[in-house]
């Protein structure tokens, strides 16, 4: 596991059913928005380590959709999918998200992709839900080792064509 210099920030606002995440990658915002888009490396990075995840739908444009699938071996499966509101390359993403065991639990996720100086980028995500309720229960059910463990992973994959 490679540590890196750029902590995750994971707010939970006490005014809005919004969870916000902001992390620094040290790689220039073209090559942090592909990986966000492009389907190969999308599934070398997102979520935790002990989850392999494999592409079953990708259409990366404003209007597209996606679906994946999360496993570990033959006892873990979930699905996640939703539609590609707004892909603008390479500096904001807008895409509906959905678990497959929650289908009513749809979020409006936006990613921003912020240039900073050095080659280096901003992401900020903000995830609006229906309720605080639901908000609480995602920050609650051990998300925060996915996305972690997820951006490490993308540091990582950065780094290689660095």
């Amino acid at each position: 596991m490679t540590t890196t210099r750029n902590a995750t920030q994971i707010e939970a606002p006490a005014d809005v059913p919004v969870i916000r995440l902001v992390r620094e990658f040290d790689a220039p915002r073209e090559r942090v928005f592909r990986a966000w888009v492009d389907p190969e490396l999308f599934v070398r990075w997102v979520g935790p380590r002990s989850i392999d995840t494999t592409v079953d739908v990708w259409d990366a444009r404003s209007g597209g959709e996606w679906r994946y699938t999360a496993s570990r071996g033959t006892d873990f499966r979930m699905a996640f999918w939703g539609c590609f509101h707004q892909v603008r390359e390479p500096e904001r993403l807008v895409q509906t998200f959905t678990f497959e065991g929650e289908p009513d639990g749809v979020s409006l996720e936006t990613m921003v992709f912020e240039e900073l100086p050095d080659g280096r980028t901003r992401v900020v995500a903000t995830s609006v839900v229906e309720s605080f309720e639901i908000r609480d229960q995602i920050v609650a059910s051990g998300m925060e080792t996915g996305v972690v463990e997820g951006y490490e992973k993308l540091d990582e994959l950065l780094a290689e064509d660095a």
